[in-house]
């Protein structure tokens, strides 16, 4: 108000929330975010069911499946939601955790602005906490060779244990591992794999245990004539990106036919243009030929009669899939087709229950193919949901060398050891530092609670073994004892708990130091006065 006479800063349509009530607004967005997936956390985690506006249901514990099922308009819960996107998108797995931590940082922030701590203080104090808690975890960290199997294994079955089919997790954790192990590279030094590299695929009919892998990959099709020889021994593989047919004109002509010698001659040419398609693969030595695009009729005909085997309209991505494993060469006409171009695999065929072609027996695929069986959808993509996850997890733990023990052990010992440090540094800042430690009792406890057991009776355990130096002391989620979960084979790549730790302490920083929200609405406009 300047002189009687009221100043519009803000439009009718936006709402804004300042100081404390902005605050305590991320707060609460923060713990409810965290709360929705909390009970999912562990092996005996709880399962959600999300059911869309279609009608779709999704039966998961996966964090990042829940989350980005659910709509949410808050802009503090968008934010959390985001750290276990990023989580996902990085490491693959670990993205429940990575929430509740965030949620715990905030529910310790809102303790500390009841004291009076400013928002920086906590922030700089956040952060301090932090990059100890980093340190720390870099310092439990144990290596693994990228050629260690039983390690690699173990670290799979981490990843899958918990998920509702969990049932066959002995054999998808040496199918897993087989598959990445297969792809990773070794490039100056150091290995990589790319999660590209691995195809899953998906069988409805049969069980879960029927999993396989296949040195290779599989097709969603089958060949194009009955006609065809139905397995190929000692496959030759053609791949073409252009259709093996006649091709319209790019600009609009007409033939004008005006007697029947024409009409012969036409088709004898059609015919004879075709045959030297169909000519050109046989020449190059290939029995087996997959194409992007069509295949006339013609030339499946003469294929067929030469005892071809062929596929037409094969995915651009399927088709790459298969350069990768059958070490071949792309070409876009059969006329440049040549035998160095070919790809090779010990069987090509048909599948005799499904409509596909299983190409198997590649001598050194850069891609694999991890078949999954299942008596229903939800069970399918639940599975293939657990079999990313532990894929990725065994590529970070390849590419990294490294990995940290699980069962709460990491997160108890940074409890400790950060309120250790938080002591040296003193002031106001300390009680943020210790907040920030204390976030980390939500793990263990929530580990606990999922599993029936007592929290505070479990928290007091692994408190008193890792003061006794115990490092990898953790519970067990199946007997509620404190054990050693390195013995135990509950490790995790080092990549998980650093990114779990970064993305939820700096989403944690920044919420904090919001005090002013400003909230476009989409108001309907007012009509106009008459």
């Amino acid at each position: 108000m300047l002189s009687g006479q009221p100043i519009i800063i803000l439009k009718d349509n936006v709402d804004r929330n300042t100081g404390k009530e902005a605050q305590r607004s991320n707060i609460m967005a923060a713990k409810a975010i965290a709360g929705a997936v909390r009970t999912t956390l562990g092996p005996r985690g709880m399962d959600k069911m999300l059911v869309g506006s279609t009608g779709d249901i999704v039966i998961t514990n996966d964090g990042a499946t829940i989350l980005q099922e659910i709509s949410v308009q808050h802009p503090g819960a968008k934010m959390v939601i985001e750290v276990a996107k990023t989580q996902d998108d990085e490491v693959g797995d670990g993205t429940t955790t990575a929430v509740v931590i965030a949620g715990s940082l905030m529910e310790q922030a809102e303790y500390l602005l009841e004291q009076g701590i400013h928002p920086t203080v906590i922030a700089q104090g956040y952060r301090l906490g932090m990059e100890k808690a980093l340190e720390i975890t870099v310092s439990l960290s144990h290596k693994v060779d990228p050629k260690d199997r039983k390690t690699l294994v173990k670290i799979a079955d981490t990843a899958i244990t918990g998920k509702s089919i969990e049932s066959v997790k002995g054999k998808l954790d040496g199918i897993i591992v087989d598959a990445v192990m297969a792809i990773a590279e070794k490039t100056n030094g150091k290995y990589l794999a790319d999660e590209d590299d691995v195809m899953i695929k998906k069988q409805k009919g049969r069980a879960m245990d029927d999993a396989e892998l296949v040195r290779g990959v599989i097709l969603d099709k089958k060949r194009v004539s009955e006609d065809m020889p139905k397995k190929v021994s000692g496959a030759k593989v053609a791949l073409i990106a252009t259709p093996l047919e006649i091709t319209k004109t790019q600009v609009k002509a007409k033939i004008k036919i005006s007697s029947a010698d024409q009409i012969a001659a036409f088709s004898e040419q059609e015919r004879a243009t075709l045959k030297k398609l169909a000519d050109a693969i046989v020449d190059s030595g290939a029995n087996v030929v997959f194409c992007q695009k069509g295949i006339a009729d013609p030339v499946q005909f003469f294929l067929a009669k030469n005892g071809i085997y062929a596929v037409e309209d094969v995915p651009e991505k399927d088709l790459k899939y298969a350069a990768r494993a059958l070490g071949a060469n792309i070409v876009n006409k059969p006329d440049d087709l040549t035998a160095k171009d070919l790809g090779h695999a010990e069987v090509v065929e048909e599948d005799n229950d499904i409509d596909v072609t299983r190409i198997s027996g590649c001598k050194n695929p850069k891609t694999i193919t991890i078949l999954l069986r299942g008596t229903s959808d939800y069970l399918l993509d639940e599975l293939e949901r657990a079999v990313v996850d532990g894929t990725r997890v065994v590529m970070d733990a390849i590419e990294d060398g490294t990995f940290v023990v699980g069962g709460g052990a990491v997160e108890t010992e940074l409890l400790m050891k950060i309120r250790e440090y938080a002591e040296t540094v003193g002031g106001r800042v300390q009680l943020a530092i210790e907040g920030y430690a204390k976030a980390f009792e939500t793990i263990p406890r929530t580990l606990a609670e999922n599993s029936g057991y007592n929290p505070i009776d479990k928290l007091v355990a692994l408190k008193n073994a890792h003061a006794k130096g115990k490092k990898s002391a953790g519970l067990n989620v199946y007997t509620g004892e404190i054990v050693d979960m390195a013995a135990e084979g509950v490790i995790e790549p080092l990549r998980s708990k650093r990114q779990s730790i970064e993305s939820a302490s700096e989403t944690a920083i920044m919420l904090i130091r919001v005090d002013d929200m400003m909230i476009t609405q989409n108001k309907p406009a007012m009509p106009p006065m008459a």
